[in-house]
């Protein structure tokens, strides 16, 4: 059993050395390695106070332990007065530590003569910040020590609040991570760690690098973002890199990959006897189509097998799916990867991303082994304490403000997806690749998997069928300017419109793009939350102009302006009808 000295230990200069088997001796021991006279008036006052916290860091200890054992069983009213008293308390401390300030200052000050030549030391002046209603934006590099042995259990990872520069750990970015998690993982969350990188790629990079050895094989859903194929084909496939043998997956199915995944195990039979591993890297919904996959299905087929499942869930974000939050384990992926820059974030100013895995995978103290899962193997220690793609906290402030409003504007955008679709959809001479049709073919996976079988606001169009040349496609596609912006992102606020053949998935050759489902006419949309109707009456325009010379009686066959908005009108209603009825009623969240 812990003791009061066990929990106090931790407070002391010598938390690792110390001889001390009392409270008492670790504060004699404390004033000694300052060399702090005990007798003096100020090695008194000094002696009071540090008996104090240490008798303090015992008994919040305790508070945690019995929080921990309680808390399932409390009611809500008890859970609402623990929070608010344990709130308190850290304002409490705070305070403490605010009042330290100005004899620190004062002290600090008497060593530079008077001169000022010592320049300004931040430390206390920063304990106001524990009061910001925002996440504070840490713009520093680097960390001041508390002592030798407490900055050396920090470099060992054993010291959680004492960082030591912000290319490894920085509070903003750890707000951000927090965050995230709770999104992600809900009720699950204590089991899982996140780790920001500056990028959606370096995070994928990052986790693949952690994840795959020399000589692994690799199965990868085919529709995956072109800067994936590019990372994976051109670096990690290359004999002279990782030489990582790609499997590539065509199907949507859980009975899909059960196939495929036997027809790879036996193709690289001798591989794998000859210690290589098997693992799976899945995009869904996955661009540029939006099509979603089967992850609990995959996850279980794959689980089966011992192969690690890691999932690029960046379209779905966490409002469409939550795929950590299955009550069965076996069908999670093992690692959720997100792009900030996209829909979390929102704003189109930020790059930034994510990887989501449980903790023991994460992070583990040097020395530590949890579930057979040695320190040494974990993403921090592998891969992000090393290659330096951290997150800065400015960033990360922008990721936090985002997604302070994610689940309104992606309520927007989902009603923008289905009107916009249904209004393609119903021309005869166009094709529309969404499973926000309920006719396409990867409709039910949607309906089946997603919140309330709500699409992804990613999807393809192609004008095949009308027959149009080159010169005049791509005069209309210029006209669709400024509506639809012509830029190669997603998930921002505007609308935005590209050729995946000639942008987002060039890297792919012909003929792989044609197994992607890619034509020159195809054009990838990325919805927005713009007025939708705007948006339609532009794109009539635009047809028009530049179709309508061509293709005698083109926009004829668009839905007339009425339709547009009946359409609109129903789809609006059933949306919000389907998100604000799924709030908790009032008496459930009265209930214990």
């Amino acid at each position: 059993m812990t003791t009061t000295l066990d929990h106090a230990k931790c407070l002391s200069p010598r938390r690792n050395t110390t001889t001390a088997d009392s409270v008492e001796a670790l504060v004699a021991e404390q004033l000694t390695h300052f060399g702090i006279d005990s007798d003096s008036e100020y090695g008194q006052a000094l002696s009071s106070t540090a008996t104090h916290l240490y008798q303090a860091q015992s008994d919040v200890m305790s508070l945690w332990d019995i929080t921990s054992s309680s808390l399932k069983s409390l009611n809500k009213e008890d859970r609402l007065a623990y929070f608010n008293a344990k709130k308190f308390l850290s304002f409490q401390i705070a305070k403490i530590l605010d009042t330290l300030q100005n004899p620190f200052r004062a002290t600090y000050q008497s060593l530079s003569g008077g001169n000022g030549s010592q320049g300004h030391y931040p430390l206390f002046d920063n304990v106001t910040a524990l009061f910001s209603a925002t996440p504070v934006i840490v713009r520093t590099a680097t960390y001041v020590y508390a002592c030798t042995e407490w900055v050396d259990d920090a470099f060992q990872g054993k010291e959680f609040t004492h960082q030591i520069y912000s290319r490894l750990l920085n509070p903003t970015n750890i707000s951000l991570a927090n965050a995230i998690v709770d999104m992600e993982a809900g009720p699950y969350s204590a089991d899982y760690l996140a780790w920001n990188f500056n990028s959606g790629m370096a995070a994928i990079d990052g986790m693949l690098s952690n994840v795959l050895s020399h000589g692994d094989i690799l199965i990868v859903s085919r529709n995956v973002y072109g800067g994936v194929y590019q990372l994976l084909h051109d670096y990690f496939a290359r004999e002279n890199r990782m030489n990582i043998r790609l499997a590539w997956f065509d199907g949507y199915t859980r009975e899909e990959f059960a196939s495929f995944y036997a027809q790879t195990r036996a193709e690289y039979e001798n591989e794998l006897n000859d210690g290589a591993n098997l693992h799976v890297y899945l995009e869904s919904p996955c661009n540029p189509h939006g099509y979603v996959l089967d992850v609990p299905g995959i996850c279980e087929e794959a689980h089966g097998h011992d192969s690690l499942v890691m999932l690029d869930s960046t379209l779905a974000t966490p409002v469409l799916h939550q795929p950590l939050q299955h009550a069965d384990k076996a069908a999670r992926p093992d690692y959720i990867v997100h792009s900030y820059t996209k829909d979390i974030c929102g704003s189109g100013a930020t790059t930034a991303g994510v990887v989501i895995a449980e903790s023991y995978r994460m992070f583990q103290p040097k020395g530590a082994c949890v579930n057979g899962y040695d320190w040494s193997r974990t993403l921090f220690w592998d891969v992000y304490y090393i290659k330096g793609a951290f997150l800065d906290s400015e960033k990360a402030f922008d990721v936090l403000n985002g997604m302070k409003t994610l689940e309104q504007r992606m309520m927007t955008k989902v009603i923008n997806t289905k009107v916009f679709t249904a209004f393609l959809d119903a021309h005869p001479q166009l094709r529309v690749n969404s499973h926000a049709v309920v006719t396409h073919r990867n409709a039910g996976l949607c309906e089946k998997q997603h919140k309330h079988g709500w699409p992804c606001a990613l999807f393809t169009v192609d004008m095949a069928r009308a027959g149009l040349d080159r010169h005049a496609f791509t005069r209309f596609f210029d006209a669709l300017e400024p509506a639809f912006s012509h830029q190669v992102s997603i998930g921002q606020t505007n609308t935005i419109i590209l050729c995946p053949a000639l942008t987002s998935h060039s890297e792919l050759s012909p003929e792989e793009q044609k197994k992607a489902g890619i034509e020159l006419t195809t054009m990838r949309i990325a919805m927005g939350t713009d007025n939708v109707k705007q948006l339609i009456a532009h794109f009539i325009l635009a047809a028009r102009h530049f179709i309508d010379p061509q293709v005698a009686g083109f926009t004829n066959d668009f839905m007339s302006p009425e339709q547009v908005d009946e359409l609109y009108q129903r789809i609006s209603m059933e949306v919000c009808e389907q998100h604000f009825s799924n709030v908790p009623k009032t008496a459930e969240l009265l209930q214990e």
